[in-house]
Parts: C-alpha cells; sequence; structure tokens
C-alpha cells in the first residue's frame, strides 16, 4: 500500500512541477522580461501585481467612471468608458496609429435580415439562440472584470456550470437548425450553403459539422449585438442633431421617395445616410480595442518590439485624438467623411485592419442604411427627456441606462 502511494505521489508531481514551472514561466517570467525590455526604452506601465497585474485597478478605475453619467449629452466619452487611457498613459499608442498600415503582425429587425441572408432561418426559429446569446455575454463580461486563473473555468461553480449548459443549448439548437434549413441552403450562396458546400469538398480544408456551428454562432452574435448597438447611436445622434437628422431625411426622400424602400439602385445615393453612420462609428464604434500578438521581434517606430508582446489598439481614443482629427474631435460632424476628404488608414478602424478586418463589414454597413433610411421616411427623432448619456464598456459600447428617443409619425 506504501509503495503504491508513493507510485502515485510521484506521478502527481512529475505532472504537477512541470505545469507549475509553465505557470510561473508564464506569469511571472515572461511579463517580468518584457517589462524590462521596454523600461530600457523609457516606456513604464502602471503599477501591476505579480499574478493578477492591473484588473484590479482597471475595476476601481472603471467603478469610479461609471458611477455617475455625464453631466450633459456631449461626445468626449473616452475618459467615462475607458479610463485607463487617460489615467495609464503609454508612449506606444501615440506612435500605433501612424504605424499600422506598415505593421506585419434595433435588434429583431437586424437581426431577421442577417440570419435570414446568413443562415436561411427566421428570427422566430433562432430566438432561443438569441436568449441564450444574451445571457452568455453577461456571464462574459463578469469573467472579463475577474483575475484570471488558469484551468479555473474546470471548476465546478454555479457560474461555471451555467456556462457549460449555456455554450450545449446555443450548439444543440444551432445543430437543429442547420438540420431543419441544410437542405433548402445547400445550394444556396448564403453563409450556411457555402458551409455546407465547403463540408463536402474532399481536401484538407473540409469543414466539420462543430466548424459550421461555430461559424453560425459568431454570424448569431454579429447579427444582432454589434450593428443594433450602431444603429442605437446614430438614432440618439440624428435625435440630438436636429440639422444633421433633416439634410439624411431630405437626401433620403430624393433618392427613395416617401414611400419606395431603398434598394441596390438608389442605395449608392445615401451619401449623407452613410456619413451619418461613419461618424456614428468613429464617435462610438462597437469594438473599442483591438488586440494583436507580435510572433517576432519587430521594429515599430523607435520602439524595439519583442515576441510574444501584446499590443493594445485603443480604437475609441483614436477616434477621438486632436491631433488626427482637429480640435473638434469630440464633435458630430459628418461632413468629415464626405466625398474628397481623406484620412490616415490607422486613425479610423471601426471595424479593424489589416487581413483580419472584419469580412461583414460591406453588409453591416449596407443593412444599416436600409434600416436608418426607413426610420428616417417614417419617424421624427428627438431625445426624450428621461435620457442620461452614460455610455459604457461591455463586449461592445453600449448605453449605460437605455436610448430612450421620442418618435413621432411623419
Amino acid at each position: 500500500m506504501a509503495a503504491l502511494l508513493g507510485i502515485l505521489l510521484a506521478a502527481f508531481l512529475a505532472a504537477a512541477v512541470p505545469f507549475a514551472l509553465r505557470l510561473l514561466h508564464s506569469f511571472l517570467w515572461v511579463p517580468r522580461r518584457l517589462e524590462r525590455r521596454f523600461r530600457r526604452q523609457g516606456i513604464r506601465g502602471p503599477p501591476r501585481r505579480p499574478l493578477s497585474g492591473n484588473a484590479a485597478g482597471y475595476r476601481d478605475l472603471l467603478a469610479a467612471a461609471q458611477s455617475a453619467p455625464l453631466a450633459s449629452f456631449h461626445h468626449a466619452v473616452v475618459a467615462r468608458v475607458a479610463p485607463h487611457y487617460r489615467e495609464w498613459p503609454s508612449e506606444i499608442t501615440a506612435i500605433t496609429s501612424s504605424m499600422l498600415d506598415r505593421w506585419e503582425v434595433q435588434d429583431e429587425a437586424r437581426a431577421e435580415f442577417e440570419i435570414d441572408c446568413g443562415i436561411g432561418s427566421s428570427y422566430e426559429e433562432g430566438k432561443r439562440v438569441f436568449e441564450l446569446q444574451e445571457e452568455q455575454l453577461k456571464l462574459t463580461i463578469l469573467a472579463m472584470r475577474t483575475v484570471y486563473i488558469p484551468g479555473f473555468r474546470f471548476v465546478p461553480t454555479k457560474k461555471n456550470r451555467r456556462r457549460h449548459m449555456l455554450n450545449q443549448e446555443v450548439r444543440n439548437s444551432l445543430r437543429k437548425l442547420i438540420e431543419i434549413n441544410g437542405r433548402k441552403c445547400e445550394h444556396s450562396n448564403n453563409l450556411l450553403g457555402m458551409m455546407l458546400s465547403a463540408s463536402k469538398l474532399g481536401s484538407e480544408f473540409r469543414m466539420g459539422i462543430e466548424e459550421i456551428i461555430d461559424g453560425c454562432k459568431t454570424f448569431y452574435f454579429t447579427g444582432k449585438e454589434t450593428t443594433a448597438n450602431l444603429l442605437t447611436w446614430a438614432t440618439l445622434l440624428l435625435a440630438l442633431h436636429q440639422e444633421w437628422q433633416n439634410k439624411a431625411r431630405d437626401e433620403v426622400f430624393q433618392a427613395c421617395g416617401k414611400s419606395e424602400y431603398p434598394n441596390a439602385e438608389n442605395l449608392s445615393n445615401l451619401k449623407i445616410v452613410n456619413m451619418v453612420l461613419k461618424e456614428t462609428l468613429r464617435l462610438y464604434p462597437p469594438a473599442m480595442f483591438l488586440n494583436r500578438m507580435v510572433n517576432r521581434d519587430v521594429k515599430l517606430g523607435k520602439l524595439d518590439i519583442p515576441a510574444g508582446t501584446q499590443l493594445h489598439f485603443p480604437i475609441l481614443d483614436i477616434h477621438h485624438d486632436v491631433s488626427i482629427w482637429g480640435a473638434d474631435a469630440d464633435e458630430f460632424d459628418p461632413s468629415r467623411f464626405a466625398e474628397g476628404k481623406s484620412y490616415h488608414l490607422g486613425a479610423y478602424f471601426p471595424f479593424g485592419i489589416g487581413p483580419t478586418i472584419c469580412v461583414g463589414q460591406n453588409l453591416t454597413m449596407v443593412e444599416a442604411k436600409v434600416a436608418l433610411a426607413m426610420i428616417l421616411q417614417r419617424f421624427a427623432l428627438v431625445v426624450s427627456p428621461s435620457y442620461v448619456h452614460a455610455p459604457m464598456h461591455g463586449v461592445t459600447l453600449q448605453p449605460q441606462y437605455g436610448a430612450q428617443v421620442l418618435v413621432h409619425k411623419i
């Protein structure tokens, strides 16, 4: 018996010691090595703890910033939404935007359109998936704001069990939808049809059912959350800025009349609507930042960036940078995006940049233009007196207390 216990203990130690060493290497040695290398170049970050890093400080800053709404409806929102950009200044951010181009490294209606084009099902068929993903989103935000402990997601806590159940139910629901709609989509050009066609190819790139489910999961989430946020902010901004609402409506009436739906022929004529959406994405981008991992040593401007460094690109901060957009960077001015005007590639990237840019950006802009044009055809918008301006960072940039707009039928 003693011999057996000795063998088990030896086996445990043989497995545990390398694992512990890997943890120490990842959480202590690598961050410390990168920190020293940047300090030699004069770059210092905020104070950090050995294991949790800056997580506690970030949570405190965010809680303080979101404890009260903004005093008025203005667009200087960076300090509230991402207070660490102001409290934790970094020299990397200052040069990143100018170097990026050379670096190598309205919910139901919108969801209905996206799902029908992408998967061939209806909103009602996929309603349960949306409900489950809403709950997953809340649990994800909680996880993002707590200290990361390797392997903790496998511990059967109440939240972890719920996360696992939600994931399984989403996958099972999508599996059923694929079975129901797969046959009719098999020869179509929508997303599901193309993925199903790829699943039958006899090559190493053949897609399996689990990969198709993963693709559908992503499509469902982006089909509702991000573009719905874009339309929310665009509606609020037009409700606040009546002159631009009137200009956009006059353009819609001229291009489409008062009852004709926007279509492929007249959509390109909605230039002011397009400018409004672009300016909305500048001031209130759904994704506030991008992360990129440097996979080899690289020279970025005057900085020597070692492999293994994670670069954080603050989209929101760059979109509000007065050195790029001028003294009125926090003002709503769609004319910035009028035809003939240009901007630096690294100054505006609401859909990302480079090889990993969002593949759905064109579809998103078409959907948003159609939806906003049809809203302006039918309704006049005014900000409700009950609206409190309090942008906050969830998974996307959203109004903390909702978006109350008074709608009057034209």
